[in-house]
């Protein structure tokens, strides 16, 4: 057991041991991310869940919102059914030390202690042996990170404090749950250079997340979450220190910084150097940092894909490596079911566009999702809730996979997790089972790689890990017909929607039937890489094959190939 860093100072950030190399361009990776508390437990004993014989056993809903005693050594021994599905990458909710009296903070967002690991998740030699593990696999590991607030550390003097702007709250005292008056480990808030009441913004709590305007979005406590003063310079310091600390102990590959827009700019630009220059110091020269920034692509552009000064704002953004597509996620999820037009998904790329001079570079920028673990556009409800067909998981996290972007998967939508309810807890369900399974289940686990969700999933990153097309790619959405003559861009919902994605001197065309039932399509190519009488192969089974055809006459001739679809169903074409 680690003993307890009490201070920052004396802190030597030489790494633990020898440093693995980050990759060279994240494009190439498949991320997973998973809730510590909810992933695995490290005991064996729980049965698999099978639907016929587990049944519904019927959850407390309160347990929902509490610890259910998943932890890292349980990360680490399922990183080879991680890795299976085609992931090499593991994004981790954050493992630091929450207050020891409070049963809700088992989501890793209440930080109480900055240097140390909850005990509830494990050690700091258990997050040690996750990354070695973990790097010994090809994978990387990267955690995620809190900046702009702390756990519940301090009462003020009054009872009700809603947010004001031109005053601070006055300090009462830490919270202590030990005995004495000296503070412990367990109380107040650590390392000991924010125990300073200055340390703190004191503003009181935001009163309306949707609707504050940015200077309380920003200065506002997050519900009963302290907020950090980060214009102090001492408060900035320790955090860079802190999370410098991590990189030189435990060798993580990269960090997810967690509610951007609580953040200043300008302190986010501090500590965003500090730990890209630390991280390339010590041999991570590619250390990924991306955030949370939940907004349209006109926000995201302010913290992604420049180095030069944010358009039309005065104040100094930060340049992250990237940023989660929340644009993608507002529209993706109901065009793959059917639900809203494949216009809407065009429409976002076509604006997307006006940023970027080389569309295919610009994927690095953003890391893709159809399920996380805070559901902003839809709250409480995973990707497949209402769907009852594992296949539109297949071609949800399929487009990702064949799509630009950083493509990443939330935990359980490889096994078909479908819960929806009335808050965060009903998309944050244990794989372990638990008191808090999925499918109203308890006592049972769904690490089951003969899933056919998982396999399907597992066949199509295997094919994006082959083909640099499908990572470095640009993109092109093809017009499509049901008579090979008529060609026209789909604007209607379950429809035929297919892209291209061409690099160097290469097509491949990805094609999905989002209807729920077969249908034949004409898919107009580009005959510069697939000229007519040439043969592609379905990469997915590649004893499907077609020849490339040439339609019309004069000036409407085109270059097609036709393709017979499954009821939601996808193919991967390439030239044999």
């Amino acid at each position: 057991m680690a003993p307890h860093i009490r201070s920052v100072e004396g802190i030597t950030f030489e790494p633990h041991g020898e440093v693995f190399p980050s990759p060279l361009d994240w494009r190439d990776h498949f991320m997973y991310q998973l809730m510590l508390d909810r992933f695995d437990d490290d005991t064996e004993h729980n049965k698999l869940y099978h639907p016929e014989s587990a049944g519904k056993t019927g959850r407390n809903p309160e347990d929902g919102k509490k610890f259910q005693g998943g932890n890292l050594k349980g990360v680490t021994r399922r990183l080879d059914y991680i890795r299976k599905l085609g992931c090499t990458a593991i994004w981790i909710t954050p493992p630091f030390k929450q207050r020891q009296d409070d049963q809700g903070s088992y989501h890793g967002y209440a930080i109480q202690d900055f240097l140390s690991i909850d005990p509830r998740f494990g050690t700091l030699e258990d997050l040690q042996e996750l990354t070695r593990t973990a790097h010994k696999l090809g994978m990387y590991v990267i955690l995620d990170v809190v900046i702009n607030h702390t756990a519940d550390v301090f009462r003020y003097t009054q009872d009700d404090t809603p947010y004001r702007k031109d005053e601070r709250y006055d300090f009462k005292a830490w919270h202590k749950i030990s005995e004495g008056e000296e503070l412990t480990g367990d109380d107040a808030v650590w390392p000991i250079e924010l125990q300073d009441p200055d340390a703190f913004k004191r503003k009181g709590s935001i009163r309306d997340l949707g609707g504050c305007d940015e200077d309380e979005a920003v200065n506002g406590d997050f519900f009963s979450l302290k907020e950090l003063d980060s214009n102090n310079p001492r408060v900035i310091d320790t955090l860079i220190k802190c999370y410098k600390y991590w990189i030189a102990s435990c060798d993580v590959d990269g960090f997810r910084i967690d509610t951007v827009r609580n953040c200043e700019p300008r302190f986010m630009q501090r500590f965003c150097r500090g730990i890209h220059e630390f991280a390339q110091r010590i041999g991570k020269t590619n250390f990924l940092i991306f955030g949370e920034i939940i907004g349209d692509d006109d926000l995201l552009h302010r913290y992604i894909g420049n180095n030069g000064p944010a358009r039309g704002v005065d104040d100094k953004y930060p340049l992250l490596d990237a940023a989660l597509d929340f644009p993608l996620y507002g529209v993706l999820d109901e065009v793959i079911k059917g639900q809203k037009p494949c216009s809407d998904l065009r429409n976002r790329y076509e604006y997307f566009q006006k940023y970027y001079r080389e569309q295919g570079a610009a994927a690095r920028y953003y890391v893709t999702f159809i399920d996380n673990h805070d559901q902003s556009h839809r709250p409480g409800r995973r990707f497949l809730h209402g769907a009852n067909d594992w296949r539109l998981g297949v071609l949800g996290i399929g487009y990702l996979l064949c799509n630009m972007g950083i493509p990443c998967i939330y935990y359980g939508t490889e096994q078909g997790f479908d819960s929806a309810g009335d808050n965060d807890s009903y998309v944050r369900e244990c794989m372990f089972g638990g008191t808090w399974g999925a499918f109203d289940s308890t006592g049972r686990h769904f690490f089951n790689p003969k899933n056919p969700l998982f396999q399907n999933i597992a066949k199509i990153a295997d094919v994006r890990a082959r083909e640099p097309a499908l990572r470095y790619g640009r993109q092109y959405f093809r017009d499509i017909s049901d008579n090979g003559d008529d060609f026209v861009s789909p604007t209607e919902k379950q429809c035929t929607l297919a892209f291209s994605r061409v690099f160097d001197d290469e097509e491949i065309v990805v094609v999905m039937n989002l209807s729920d039932t077969d249908r034949t399509q004409y898919i107009a190519i580009d005959r510069t890489f697939l000229p007519p009488g040439v043969t592609v192969v379905n990469l997915l089974d590649e004893t499907q094959s077609i020849k490339v055809e040439e339609r019309g006459e004069g000036e409407h001739v085109r270059t097609v190939i036709r393709v017979d679809l499954g009821a939601r169903s996808m193919v991967i074409f390439k030239r044999r």
